[in-house]
């Protein structure tokens, strides 16, 4: 029987803004029957959310890793890994280093070109969480009354950060999900949030290296894509005998006009059968 779904989800863990029990909560709700946990670079929240799952929904254990697949940069979505998986738990480790030196960097870039100093409490806070993004910043200088909303604090107080290449390399973090008995999927290919969408060429170009390094499914239905959009993507995906993913890339408050289960522009349902990863998980 198909349900509705949604692939993309972040709680606390990483940016999202709801704890994992108003997060299923929040499922629950909106009659989501599938849905997969996401978060960036962690799979602590992926783990801890199962003792919330009520019986009659389906849950894939998921994950979404900041890489740069040759030159690339992208975002892979792991799904149904093996939770003790070694190589993926050093991975994962090797993540948290990664973020840590993005924060210091960040900390002093706001002190030093913005005369922005951190509190002891706004400094515990950003150290405390198992995953630190720009969102996390962002929050902070919206709290200050330095920027009306987040997107806007990241423009104006962030993006010129440069942080170094502090992402995983593509093809060994693909090749770590499939040891790891999971399906890596290229999370919004044509582009993400804020981010301006691939041409169909430049979309084609870059397909063909994710290919070649592994890559098993597209994200073919996304919050930001319009019909078009995704009937491309799902051609795409047949063509090239890929899996069909979607998700929504919901953030809670974090992130503005994203809706549990919102998986294409004009916000129409999108079930089970339209997926075809749901199969393979």
């Amino acid at each position: 029987m198909a349900a509705l779904v949604d692939l993309h989800i972040h709680s606390n863990y990483s940016d999202g803004s709801d704890n994992l029990e108003t997060l299923v909560n929040n499922i629950i709700t909106s009659n989501i029957g599938i849905f997969s946990l996401t978060d960036h670079d962690t799979i602590e929240g992926a783990i801890n959310i199962e003792k919330y799952l009520p019986s009659n929904i389906k849950y894939i254990r998921g994950v979404e890793l900041t890489c740069k697949t040759r030159d690339i940069k992208c975002h892979i979505l792991g799904y149904n890994y093996h939770p003790d998986d070694t190589a993926l738990h050093n991975l994962i480790l090797k993540g948290k280093e990664l973020r840590r030196q993005k924060l210091e960097t960040r900390i002093k870039y706001l002190k030093e070109v913005w005369n922005i100093e951190l509190t002891k409490e706004e400094l515990y806070w950003l150290y405390s969480r198992p995953s630190v993004v720009k969102t996390h910043f962002a929050n902070i200088l919206v709290k200050r009354g330095l920027a009306e909303d987040n997107l806007s604090a990241m423009r104006k107080y962030l993006d010129g950060c440069k942080t170094g290449n502090t992402r995983f390399d593509g093809e060994e973090a693909i090749n770590i999900i499939l040891h790891a008995g999971g399906i890596p999927v290229w999370a919004h290919p044509l582009g993400g949030e804020g981010e301006k969408h691939l041409s169909e060429e430049e979309f084609l170009a870059r397909l063909q290296t994710m290919i070649e390094c592994g890559i098993k499914g597209l994200e073919c239905y996304y919050s930001r894509y319009n019909d078009n959009e995704i009937s491309f993507l799902v051609s795409c995906a047949n063509k090239y005998n890929l899996l069909i993913s979607g998700g929504s890339d919901y953030h809670g408050s974090n992130k503005q006009n994203i809706n549990l289960g919102e998986l294409n522009v004009a916000n129409k349902p999108v079930d089970s059968n339209n997926l075809t990863i749901i199969t393979e998980c």
